[in-house]
């Protein structure tokens, strides 16, 4: 099966999964939430999800191993292939009904992203990509703005290690704020590297982050024509937990506002 075949497929998947996940939310209670960290949570919508996504990607590609925010599968793979699954991605805003939450599965081969697919819930979108495809959202090609930094719309997301990342993105903020266009937080990590692929936004960084939030997406900006890097200005940040990325216009200088940050590494 090509890349391009199998990112379909896996489409299909993340729209069920969707389906699932938007049908849950209409009778939702708030007693359903558990609390797996400080300002962390999971539901049973996040597992239920999870269970539907393994169960059909198993079937899809039997030899490969997963990733999974939930651990719902143990990642015993029998080759170096393996997906890297986030059920939920934005737990917090889907809990509130507030959008945008997003199902993200990524085909991973040894450190290369080979496919990723991030179905936004709420607005019925499906962002993809496959290795050397290009980028799609619902099958419109994306590119990435053309936006200098003095006029880019950023997104700075606010991780759960909030002890550690608190005086961080109060400096980042104190450099940014007012000598760029506009600073966002959207609560989907996913969803924040797709906007950027689309245009939308034209840089975002965040740290203390799992690979399920951004394996994906970070596929679907590359093949979009932006830069992701980790923290650090590395390209293979698929080990790490931090990523920037922009429109490539302003990747450098997004970089060294978050080295004079301090971030801890």
């Amino acid at each position: 099966m090509t890349l391009e075949k199998l990112t379909s497929a896996v489409c299909k998947i993340a729209q069920q999964a969707g389906a699932y996940i938007r049908e849950e939310r209409s009778k939702f209670s708030l007693e359903s939430v558990e609390r797996k960290h400080a300002h962390d949570y999971v539901s049973y919508v996040d597992k239920g999800s999870e269970l539907r996504i393994v169960s059909a990607l198993r079937e899809l590609l039997p030899e490969a191993g997963f990733i999974t925010e939930e651990g719902t599968a143990k990642n015993d793979q029998r080759s170096d292939l393996t997906w890297v699954v986030d059920p939920l991605d934005g737990t917090t805003n889907f809990i509130h009904q507030y959008a945008p939450y997003a199902v993200s599965i990524a085909l991973l081969q040894g450190h290369e992203v080979q496919l990723g697919v991030v179905y936004e819930v709420c607005h019925d979108e499906c962002y993809y990509a496959w290795q050397d495809g290009g980028s799609y959202m619902n099958g419109t090609a994306l590119r990435v703005s053309n936006q200098k930094l003095q006029d880019a719309l950023l997104c700075l997301q606010l991780p759960y290690n909030s002890d550690a990342y608190k005086p961080v993105i109060k400096r980042l903020i104190d450099q940014l704020y007012g000598h760029v266009g506009s600073i966002r937080m959207c609560g989907s990590a996913a969803m924040a590297l797709c906007y950027v692929a689309a245009g939308r936004l034209d840089g975002y960084a965040e740290k203390y982050i799992g690979q399920w939030d951004y394996m994906a997406g970070s596929l679907i900006v590359k093949e979009a024509g932006g830069i992701v890097t980790n923290y650090d200005g590395e390209e293979d940040f698929t080990q790490g937990d931090s990523v920037v990325a922009t429109n490539g216009i302003i990747q450098h200088d997004l970089l060294s506002v978050i080295s004079k940050a301090g971030v801890q590494r």
